[in-house]
């Protein structure tokens, strides 16, 4: 027959993982909070949100071993993860500021695909050192207390 003290400490201890993998979310979550926030603040002066650039910058950078190039909208929506319509609307905004186009799929008629201009890729340029240096900052590892 087990104490109620060895019980508890083994139930501690089993949970002590779960707790630790809690603990490392939480972490990623107020990283994610952090980062996002001071992003969406500094793009703020360039017209931009932390979306917003992502968008940008996964058009401006095309794909592995490709120049810059359209994306059919659903792939860029499991690139910068974001809902279908949440990413239809801010394509939109970003249209309206001749930042992209939009057009149909040459290869699917009823898909639509997405591709940075010239005025994109030039803000893109612009903005591209200002957020990097925010995730320099932000996702820096932070000294121990």
């Amino acid at each position: 027959m087990q104490s109620d003290g060895l019980c508890y400490r083994a139930a501690m201890a089993a949970e002590k993982p779960e707790r630790l993998l809690a603990e490392e979310w939480r972490g990623i979550l107020a990283a994610h909070a952090r980062t996002t926030c001071e992003l969406d603040r500094e793009l703020h002066a360039y017209g931009l949100g932390a979306s917003d650039f992502e968008v940008l910058d996964v058009l401006a950078e095309g794909r592995e071993g490709e120049p810059a190039c359209a994306f059919r909208v659903q792939e860029l929506a499991s690139r910068i993860h974001l809902s279908q319509s949440a990413l239809s609307r801010l394509i939109g905004r970003l249209e309206k500021d001749g930042l992209v186009t939009r057009g149909m799929c040459s290869e699917d008629r009823r898909g639509v695909s997405v591709a940075i201009t010239r005025a994109g890729r030039s803000r893109h340029a612009e903005v591209l050192p200002v957020q990097r240096a925010v995730l320099a900052r932000t996702l820096a590892p932070q000294p121990e207390a």
